[in-house]
């Protein structure tokens, strides 16, 4: 029997791969498939099922493709009515896979389709519960997306089945049996989640604070819903896609990867109002970019940040990338479902500066050129940072306009006034100075480093630190 979990950081998602005497399934897979294809192939395996947890709002899954190149079942759990071809299995019901099976448990609250997939062995031992977002390492699922869907739906509705869920059908099973999720820390899917992306169930009825076994009903639906942020706005528009279906992820690669001159460039841009996404390192980008370009790193949390960002996924895009990243750039584009890639600048930035196109630029400087800077005059600093991390520690006197609310700050910026913002590092603050400078915001200047440098440079007076656990 193998059980590997395949963890992508990004968007902190765990997709499984289960084998068992020639037989493999998949569950919860990512929208490009050909690692998956070549695992089984490479093992000597057939992929029977492809097993999906519930209708993911974070990212396009890669079940449709999957089937497609295999012949593989797609398996959802009660509740679940998608536009193709699918099994909708009932609660407990078993599918062999090889010498082992893997038994459905329907657990509504995250979903109202929620489904988890408990794995027994050889002899009949329950050993693995791959729980889906119903339970996380440290936390359990956020249960206010459904209701975007459904409109009878509450997040104190689900957060009841949730309850039920948790005490019903997961705390009831041995204490043995390994957690495989499918999100860790960074997800927006959950709150609580831990760094670790596998536990034993008992270790979580110890530690995770949703399964206490005298918690009541009551106090489980405060505590699951109380601090919850907006979910990003691409979610509704991925749970769509997931359940309506979508292009082959081939067609989507193919056309993608188009090598556009800077002319061809130019006249795809201007004839089809794309957004020219540059991906390029922050720093590298703040030296010289298209105009009305926006930066968002290639090496960062890409995805959720193009999906936070950019609000509709039928958004037509170009591509600005660093040499050889175009196919990882419009792969991981196509995993939050943003599949309108029309192509990438051929020769990158260089290509577009040495054909005399117009550029631009924005103004940079270090912590150290802030210290100086302050001791001289009243500046007006930004903080992009998410309000806790604000909270927590940030500079005197700066203002804190998280990046994840961006369009709601525009009216507390004066486009007349000289601001200097930050981040934890330089990645969200670039993101941040490129979304307003192409809204012909001109007077923002980026701090290198972000908060980290300027703390580390001990020039600048910051706010006495305040843990983050203790906040309300």
């Amino acid at each position: 029997m193998i059980i590997e979990q395949i963890y992508t950081g990004c968007l902190a998602q765990g997709a499984y791969y289960i084998q068992s005497n020639g037989e493999a399934a998949i569950i919860d897979p990512l929208r490009e498939v050909q690692p998956y294809l070549e695992k089984a192939e490479k093992n000597n395996a057939k992929i029977k099922y492809v097993f999906e947890t519930h209708f993911h709002a974070d990212f396009v899954s890669g079940h449709i493709d999957l089937a497609q190149k295999t012949g593989a079942t797609i398996v959802y759990g009660p509740n679940a009515s998608p536009d193709f071809d699918f099994y909708g299995a009932k609660d407990g019901e078993e599918f062999k896979l090889g010498n082992i099976s893997i038994k459905v448990l329907h657990t509504p609250g995250h979903t109202m389709e929620s489904t988890c997939f408990l794995l027994k062995d050889e002899t009949g031992k329950d050993v693995a519960l791959f729980s889906g977002d119903t339970l996380f390492i440290g936390d359990v699922g956020r249960p206010d997306l459904a209701q975007k869907i459904v409109a009878d739906l509450t997040q104190d509705k689900l957060a009841s089945y949730l309850f039920d869920s948790l005490r019903n059908k997961i705390m009831p099973l041995a204490d043995d049996i390994t957690v495989y999720p499918a999100h860790g820390a960074g997800s927006a899917c959950g709150k609580n989640m831990s760094k670790e992306t596998t536990d034993s169930l008992g270790n979580q009825k110890k530690t995770n604070y949703a399964l206490r076994a005298d918690m009541t009903r009551e106090e489980f639906i405060k505590e699951v819903t109380a601090g919850l942020l907006p979910p990003p706005s691409y979610f509704p528009q991925n749970v769509m896609m997931n359940i309506h279906g979508y292009e082959s992820i081939d067609q989507v690669l193919d056309r993608g990867q188009q090598a556009l001159t800077p002319e061809a460039f130019e006249l795809v841009a201007n004839e089809t109002d794309a957004l020219i996404l540059d991906t390029r390192d922050p720093q590298t980008f703040a030296k010289g970019f298209i105009p009305n370009s926006i930066n968002i790193g290639i090496d960062g949390n890409f995805a959720p940040w193009v999906g936070a960002m950019i609000p509709d996924v039928n958004q037509n895009i170009l591509l600005v990338t660093d040499k050889d990243r175009e196919e990882e750039v419009v792969t991981r584009l196509a995993r939050v479902g943003f599949d309108r890639t029309l192509g990438f600048l051929k020769g990158g930035f260089d290509s577009w500066k040495a054909a005399g196109m117009e550029v631009d630029a924005i103004k940079s400087i270090d912590a150290d050129e802030l210290a100086n800077i302050l001791a001289k005059e009243e500046i007006n600093i930004l903080d992009v940072r998410k309000n806790s991390e604000y909270l927590s520690e940030h500079v005197e006197n700066a203002t804190n306009l998280p990046l994840d609310y961006i369009n709601d700050h525009l009216a507390a910026i004066d486009k007349n006034k000289t601001y200097y913002v930050h981040c934890a590092g330089g990645y969200r603050s670039m993101i941040f100075n490129s979304i307003l400078r192409a809204r012909g915001f001109d007077n923002l200047i980026d701090v290198k480093g972000g908060f980290k440098a300027i703390k580390d440079s001990e020039k600048i007076k910051v706010t006495d630190f305040v843990c983050p656990t203790t906040l309300k």
